[in-house]
């Protein structure tokens, strides 16, 4: 059961309609790190999931990301409505396909599946999730800079800050299952060469970068692939 009460979860308020800027947040109504993306995503994911606690989880998170598509596409209807005669709106996509939010990202091009990333097991699921965040929040954090109405603004760093707890929720749920830090998930066993570094590329002065990612003890670094299997 869905129920849909008829007020956003946070206060959306634009002073200032900018149809350019609409177009802008497209991104993220129909775009790749959109709104729809996540919520589809989650609760797709939510179907594969066996601990009641992560389920719970998934769906949760998937409808407050219903609810921020939602924030988004009032954005986008209060940037681009009323303003069908200024030569701002003729030079957006809203001037062919009408005011409001549409399936499309910033450059028109329409949403797909083919942006979901879910794969049937938790712990990958739980990454993937990671990721999408992070690029959710990148998204916001440019659109907030070019932001230049106050409501606008406070509504987007509003939606960046969710991105932030999701991730956070997200990490907390990994760490649970003893995942947060563990690479290794799944029934097959990694071959030998799972603890070796291969130095395959240099910056040219003989002097290559060393740090916790090709060093004791964790990895082997093979400062020489060739002469080692030569």
């Amino acid at each position: 059961m869905f129920f849909h009460k008829k007020e956003p979860i946070h206060v959306v308020n634009v002073s200032e309609a900018n149809p350019r800027f609409a177009q802008l947040l497209l991104e993220q109504f129909g775009g790749a790190t959109g709104e729809l993306s996540a919520a589809l995503q989650y609760w797709v994911q939510s179907f594969h999931v066996e601990n009641a606690g992560i389920r719970d989880m998934l769906q949760d998170i998937a409808i407050e990301e219903f609810s921020h598509l939602e924030m988004v596409g009032k954005l986008i209807e209060a940037h681009t409505k009323n303003t069908d005669q200024t030569d701002a709106f003729k030079s957006t996509l809203f001037a062919v396909r009408g005011i409001g939010p549409h399936f499309l990202d910033s450059q028109g091009n329409a949403w797909t599946a083919n942006y979901l990333n879910e794969g049937g097991d938790v712990v990958r699921d739980l990454r993937a999730n990671i990721a999408a965040e992070a690029g959710a929040r990148q998204t916001y954090e440019e659109l907030i800079k070019l932001a230049t109405d106050q409501g606008t603004k406070e509504t987007l760093v509003h939606l960046l800050t969710r991105e932030i707890s999701h991730t956070q929720m997200f990490m907390k749920a990994l760490d649970s299952l003893g995942k947060l830090t563990d690479p290794f998930f799944g029934n097959i066993q990694p071959d030998e060469t799972v603890a070796l570094y291969y130095n395959l590329s240099t910056n040219g002065n003989g002097k290559d970068e060393r740090g916790p990612w090709n060093s004791e003890p964790t990895f082997k670094y093979i400062a020489n692939p060739l002469e080692s299997h030569s």
